[in-house]
């Protein structure tokens, strides 16, 4: 059984992994609030999907109706596996699997909110992850810097802290990203209605305009940048201006930056990668960046900061660059040098994408978190999943 906060996980991260494990035997489901994006798994994955209504702001009130209803699920389900992830989800999840004596409990950490949060969220962020932690077998970290920051806060024990495989949850569709002449005409034809012209040396970003993205580095990295490749342009892919979580003081920052354009959240980001030349990524935390995955999917190096999870995405010298957190000036420098020298550009490309291939293609990800499901049943003396 997966446990996640928001249906729109199980759509994105658990795609392809759902269908995985049911071919391999064993029977799924996942417990989510609702939502259409729960149908969509439902229909395409093939397994039985449970909604339990989950709220992602603290609200005692709401949270023990959940951990109620969580509990009853587990009850008529009652898996040998449950793996929970998402701050909610995992902590319902979790409480709920070890209520029950669960067999197998597996808290999946996916990163760490409380690394920019500040004042009294965060102490209660930290219990809760302590919680979770100490209600399951294994916390599996998606990452090994997200393991040692987690360790080393104190808030999951060194004990119970694994990584699966190389990290990642769910991995890459290689595939899909995959750079083709054909993804970059269209790249270049859908930019070109945006006003990139088709010759313009390409910044792309993909994500939110929140500041724990570093976009406002970001922003003003790609200002000193210009003044070296004056063609250069920036696309801020997903960076929707009229996104309500959006910060206003970013939006307003964007708007007056020359060269920069925000696109709404976009469906298939495949020829977009095909185009761009370097991917600006100066986010300051992360768990495992499925972005810098994509990005080297498609031959793209990635320059980003010295953060949780961007660290294990990138290796420093060989498929991008690592500058230290808030240093501008050395973003800036690590893009021009892409953009620059192309010759550079495309071969550490190549070695991302081989990298990628190795470590976090879908089918690898996926044949360890299915060796990881057998050990721990076996260990346990449970049957194993018949294919």
């Amino acid at each position: 059984m997966y446990v996640v906060t928001h249906p729109v996980t199980a759509d994105v991260l658990l795609r392809g992994q759902l269908t995985f494990m049911r071919e391999r035997g064993f029977e799924v489901s996942v417990v989510s609030a609702p939502g259409p994006e729960l149908d969509r798994v439902r229909e395409r994955e093939g397994v039985e999907t449970v909604v339990v209504p989950m709220v992602r702001n603290n609200d005692a009130k709401a949270d023990v109706v959940s951990l109620a209803r969580m509990v009853r699920v587990l009850e008529r389900l009652r898996p040998d596996i449950v793996n929970a992830g998402t701050p909610k989800g995992g902590l319902l999840g979790m409480i709920a699997a070890r209520t029950l004596s669960v067999p197998v409990r597996i808290y999946l950490l996916r990163g760490l909110r409380l690394e920019t949060v500040h004042g009294v969220l965060r102490p209660i962020l930290a219990a809760t992850e302590r919680i979770a932690s100490t209600c399951a077998h294994d916390v599996a970290c998606v990452s090994p810097s997200l393991r040692d920051i987690s360790v080393a806060g104190g808030y999951i024990s060194k004990r119970k802290a694994t990584i699966i495989g190389a990290g990642s949850s769910n991995g890459v569709d290689t595939t899909r990203f995959q750079r083709t002449p054909e993804l970059r005409a269209e790249g270049t034809r859908l930019l070109e209605s945006l006003g990139v012209p088709s010759d313009a040396p390409l910044v792309g970003f993909v994500g939110r305009l929140v500041a724990d993205k570093g976009i406002a580095e970001l922003l003003d990295a790609f200002a000193i940048v210009k003044r070296e490749v004056p063609a250069a342009r920036l696309v801020l892919l997903g960076g929707d201006l009229g996104d309500e979580v959006a910060d206003a003081s970013l939006v307003a920052k964007v708007r007056a930056a020359e060269g920069v354009v925000a696109t709404p959240k976009i469906r298939d980001l495949a020829p977009y990668y095909a185009r761009i030349d370097v991917l600006g990524f100066p986010s300051f935390r992360e768990g495992f960046p499925n972005v810098v995955m994509e990005a080297a999917s498609a031959e793209v190096p990635v320059v980003g900061f010295r953060s949780t999870g961007v660290v294990d995405g990138i290796v420093d010298g060989e498929t991008g660059a690592i500058v230290d957190q808030r240093d501008v000036a050395g973003l800036a420098r690590g893009i021009t040098r892409y953009l620059k020298d192309p010759k550079l550009a495309a071969a550490h490309g190549r070695t991302a994408r081989a990298r990628t291939e190795r470590l976090f293609r879908h089918e690898v990800v996926w044949n360890a978190w299915f060796e990881a499901y057998e050990a721990r049943l076996r260990a346990r003396g449970l049957p194993l999943p018949k294919s």
